[in-house]
């Protein structure tokens, strides 16, 4: 399931999801799910204008976290969940220097 994260994979994702919007669009886009969602709909959740959203999008695709399918005359944006998940994994590479870590969550994680 993960993908080949390097370092510097890894920072343009982080990089990527720097932004207050570019964070609110790729989760908005982890709760749709494998569905994913279009554009104006994605716009209508948070508010923003079409072309704010479209570069916001362009970035987050440029990084690997989210990505597109055209379907009829929409399109169709999803989360990349191999790579976020290869990002996570990577962040947590060497949690606790091989210990057993204990979770802060009670909420399972994603197999998506």
């Amino acid at each position: 399931m993960q993908d080949d994260m390097t370092r510097d994979t890894a920072v343009r994702a982080l990089a990527a999801l720097a932004h207050p919007l570019r964070l609110d669009a790729f989760r908005a886009l982890v709760v749709a799910g494998p569905e994913g969602l279009t554009p104006g709909v994605l716009q209508a959740q948070l508010g923003i204008p079409a072309t704010t959203l479209s570069f916001h999008l362009k970035e987050l695709a440029g990084a690997a976290l989210v990505g597109v399918q055209r379907d009829g005359r929409h399109l169709i944006y999803r989360a990349a969940y191999p790579h976020m998940n290869a990002l996570v994994a990577y962040l947590t590479q060497h949690c606790c220097e091989g210990a057993a870590c204990e979770l802060v969550s009670t909420s399972s994680p994603c197999d998506c």
